[in-house]
Order: C-alpha cells, then sequence, then structure tokens
C-alpha cells in the first residue's frame, strides 16, 4: 500500500539515486535536482529530473475492479496504479563534454539497478517535505525502464516546455505506482463452519444447503 506521496516519494528517490551514482568517477561537482529544464541553462554542471507525464498502467489498471457493489458497499479498497514518465536532462560545459559524461553514468547506473532500493526510498522518505509517505512499505517496487522519443515525439515534448531550449536528455518509464484510497472496507462475515469431503468418482455438486 502508500499514499498520495507516493509520486513525489519516487521522484526524490531517483534523484539522490542519481546523485550518489555520480560517484566517485564524475570528478567535478554537479547538482541534481527535481525540476523542469530551466529556460536559461544552468552555468555549472546539473542534471534535471522532471516528472514529464503520469498515466495509467494498462496491465493492472483494473486490477482492482469491481470495487463497489450495486448498492454502493466498498468491496475493496480502491487503488490507482500509474505509470511515471521521466525527463533527465543534462547540463554542463560542452568543451569538456559534461553533459555527456554524467549521461554515460546515469544510463550505467539506471541499467546495472533499475529497481528503486529500500536506501533511495528511505532517504526519500526522511525528507521534511515528505513526511508521512508509506512507499517504503509497499508491495510493488519501483522499477525504470529507457524509453525511445522519435523526433516528432521529442519535438512535441520539448515544444509543450515553451521557451526552454533543448538539452541532451533520458527518457525513463517508473511502473508501477500505486495510489491506495483512504476508504477500507468492512470486514467480511466470519466463517462459522466448515465442511471439506472427498468423493471418489462422485461428480461436484451443491444444494441450497451447501451439502454436496
Amino acid at each position: 500500500m502508500s499514499n498520495f506521496l507516493a509520486v513525489a516519494t519516487v521522484t526524490e528517490a531517483l534523484r539522490h539515486f542519481i546523485e550518489r551514482n555520480l560517484q566517485p568517477e564524475v570528478g567535478f561537482a554537479v547538482s541534481v535536482r527535481a525540476q523542469k529544464p530551466p529556460t536559461e541553462p544552468f552555468p555549472d554542471a546539473t542534471i534535471t529530473v522532471f516528472c514529464y507525464q503520469v498515466s495509467p498502467d494498462p496491465a493492472q489498471r483494473s486490477r482492482d475492479a469491481p470495487t463497489r457493489a450495486s448498492d454502493g458497499t466498498l468491496l475493496t479498497r480502491p487503488r490507482s496504479v500509474l505509470d511515471l514518465h521521466y525527463l533527465i536532462s543534462f547540463y554542463g560545459d560542452e568543451t569538456l563534454l559534461q553533459p555527456q559524461r554524467m549521461l554515460g553514468m546515469v544510463v550505467r547506473g539506471l541499467h546495472e539497478w533499475p529497481v528503486l532500493s529500500d536506501a533511495d526510498i528511505a532517504f526519500a522518505a526522511s525528507q521534511t517535505f515528505l513526511v508521512g509517505t508509506d512507499l517504503p512499505a509497499a508491495v510493488d517496487r519501483v522499477r525504470f525502464t529507457p524509453t525511445h522519443l522519435d523526433i516528432d515525439d521529442s519535438y512535441k515534448l520539448w515544444t509543450m516546455l515553451s521557451q526552454t531550449p533543448f538539452a541532451l536528455s533520458l527518457t525513463y518509464q517508473a511502473s508501477v505506482v500505486a495510489i491506495d484510497g483512504r476508504n477500507v472496507p468492512d470486514p467480511g462475515r466470519p466463517v462459522l463452519e466448515r465442511t471439506v469431503r472427498a468423493l471418489p468418482n462422485g461428480r461436484p455438486a451443491a444444494d441450497a444447503g451447501g451439502q454436496p
């Protein structure tokens, strides 16, 4: 289970993952920020992590259906299962190929360890602006998969970021992130009696009283 802070917790955990995976080879100071690409490029080496799109996970979007009976009684706890789409952009001294060097480290790190670790999630959960997140207790682990944007998709994305100049970037999809509803269904009625019988060569049948 995870509450409404799940999306923000994943973003902060990803930011921290990238920050710690730059060491020790990077050799220069790098700022890793969770924000959209800026309208004015950063003067110093910087990586931005931007969640630019959120979509329902197609494989699990109806996993909790139906949530209510015909009379409105809650049957299961509602859950939204999402995929997060990230744009990771790189800024730095082009004469020293800093953006390309940082990109290589991020690709290596996310390929070697594509699942958010407990340590990164715990770091994110310790931030004051994420107090109360319960993502560390979630059953589903968030996995990052590289995605490809063709020329048209890339053009549309950067055009959407009005007055933002293009920067060397990667796109990744984070799956799955679940957000649970606040309402919990009442527990089912207890089973008063269990009757199990084995009938060889018999045909399964049940009458109104539940006897075979």
